[in-house]
């Protein structure tokens, strides 16, 4: 990382101002952005207005807030849409500031004097560590919006079934029109379905794969896996063939006993 820039600003707190002004330069050096505070009011301000800070270093005895109240009040801010990481600072070795720091969620620490070498590796690890959790972040925001489309499509389709089978005004229903006929064909047990989820599940009925029917309804293969384990738990159907079986047109009888547990 020496000589390279990373994309992750430090916040380095500490109310002595040589310390920070020492942090800095060494930090500077390595390639990292720093921003300087000598308060934990003025810190809480920076990390607030700066959303590239990511990384936090921070004395644990100062005045106002200590650093485990910062870092506590840092969460609160970042609630669950940013996430950082925070290495303690300490002139002392007392045991149980440090089980009280570790439990709050500060990642790390070290006392001080400090050996700037080893500080400067805990820092690089916590940055591998805060680049998996923005991953997994953003991994998480994407399948959000994911469900997001799917039930939206699931919502559209069922709109456009309505418009289809609403008769024009002034014209018959054909008694019989095919897509009547196979409703009727359809066990009781599948009326809670979607229209969408049915026509995966008559597919399915057919014996066509996962990819046969994605190709055929214009949709991916995930999104097909997530229909037909739907039309499983909403049928108590624990498999494929057995939900095949409920809708095999040559398996009238034992389509009747597969559908009545």
């Amino acid at each position: 990382m020496n000589k390279l820039t990373s994309p992750m600003k430090v916040l380095v707190v500490d109310d002595q101002p040589l310390i920070v002004e020492e942090l800095c330069e060494f930090l500077e050096s390595s390639g990292y952005r720093c921003v300087p505070c000598e308060s934990s009011r003025e810190a809480v301000d920076c990390f607030t207005r700066d959303p590239e800070i990511s990384l936090v270093l921070c004395d644990l005895h100062m005045p106002d807030m200590d650093g485990i109240e910062m870092v506590q009040e840092l969460q609160r801010r970042a609630g669950k849409q940013r996430v950082f990481e925070a290495i303690l600072l300490t002139g002392q070795s007392d045991k149980q500031d440090v089980i009280k720091a570790l439990r709050a969620g500060i990642s790390d620490y070290y006392q001080k004097p400090i050996d700037l070498d080893e500080l400067l590796e805990g820092l690089q690890r916590q940055e591998a560590v805060l680049q998996e959790r923005q991953k997994n972040l953003h991994l998480g925001h994407l399948n959000q919006k994911l469900q997001f489309l799917s039930e939206s499509i699931d919502d559209l389709y069922q709109d456009l079934d309505k418009v289809r089978r609403t008769p024009a005004p002034g014209c018959n229903e054909d008694p019989g029109d095919d897509n009547e006929a196979d409703h009727l064909e359809v066990p009781a047990i599948f009326n809670q379905l979607s229209p969408r989820q049915l026509d995966v599940a008559r597919l399915v009925g057919k014996g066509q794969t996962n990819y046969q029917i994605a190709c055929e309804l214009g949709i991916t293969e995930n999104t097909v896996k997530l229909y037909v384990s739907q039309v499983l738990r909403l049928t108590h159907m624990h498999n494929r063939t057995q939900l095949a079986l409920a809708l095999s047109p040559s398996n009238t009888g034992l389509r009747q006993r597969v559908t009545a547990h």
